[in-house]
């Protein structure tokens, strides 16, 4: 038997347990009796394939959405993509654009759920993108603590000059999600790929949990929709954001 893959099944084992409550390093380590940077090291593979997430230092690890689709269940986020669902499918009728429901995910703008439009030229959608590429991702980095969002830049650094153009420091990057947070609202143009992106929070327990958005090509965004988008999406993340308390 190869020992590190009985401990990394053993990790997720005992994270499993806890349905959705985050273990620590520390508590992981104790509660199988294994040295800190063996776990660490297992840790990290576990996270990079997607079969935990990280929470934050303090609060620790729990089952990422890998471990979920190996058995094709949508209990990953259920609680967020319940109190959504109908909202969004309202929401795409309405609008007649795509929207979708963003986490931020192992430094990735991870896509919990999407009702897609019925146009024949939709953008497409992937469950990962770059958190700085997306009008989601921006939005949920904007709502970090000062020191998450330290650890995040430490971690994957600035944007390109095509992801995000114009934030070249951190310092322009910090001035640029204050503002995100004090209009509690996203939007993003990118001209390259001629898409343009549109998101807003949805709040839980005091705090920014997803990011709402809407997003289409930009020959079918007037001036009169974009403003319609902006108005339904805010209404709608409101809806959300009271069923989850």
């Amino acid at each position: 038997m190869v020992q590190v893959i009985i401990r990394g099944f053993d990790i997720i084992e005992l994270v499993a347990e806890r349905r959705g409550d985050a273990l620590t390093l520390t508590e992981i380590s104790e509660k199988l009796t294994l040295n800190q940077s063996t776990v660490a090291n297992i840790i990290q593979t576990l996270v990079h394939k997607g079969y935990l997430e990280h929470i934050g230092t303090k609060k620790g690890y729990r089952l990422g959405p890998a471990a979920f689709q190996l058995t094709n269940q949508n209990a990953y986020g259920q609680e967020l993509i319940s109190a959504s669902q109908d909202v969004m499918e309202r929401l795409t009728t309405l609008l007649g654009e795509s929207c979708i429901l963003g986490v931020l995910r192992n430094n990735k703008r991870y896509t919990l759920n999407v009702v897609n439009s019925r146009h024949d030229i939709q953008v497409q959608v992937h469950s990962e993108r770059n958190v700085y590429d997306t009008a989601s991702g921006r939005l949920l980095i904007a709502y970090l603590n000062p020191g998450e969002l330290k650890r995040f830049i430490d971690l994957n650094g600035l944007p390109t000059e095509a992801l995000w153009p114009g934030v070249i420091t951190t310092e322009v990057l910090k001035m640029q999600l204050e503002s995100i947070k004090r209009e509690g609202i996203v939007f993003t143009d990118h001209k390259d790929r001629h898409v343009k992106g549109y998101a807003v929070p949805v709040w839980a327990k005091g705090g920014v949990v997803a990011g709402l958005s809407v997003f289409l090509p930009e020959f079918r965004c007037s001036r009169s929709k974009e403003q319609e988008i902006i108005t339904a999406l805010q209404r709608a993340a409101t809806e959300v954001s009271a069923r989850l308390g």
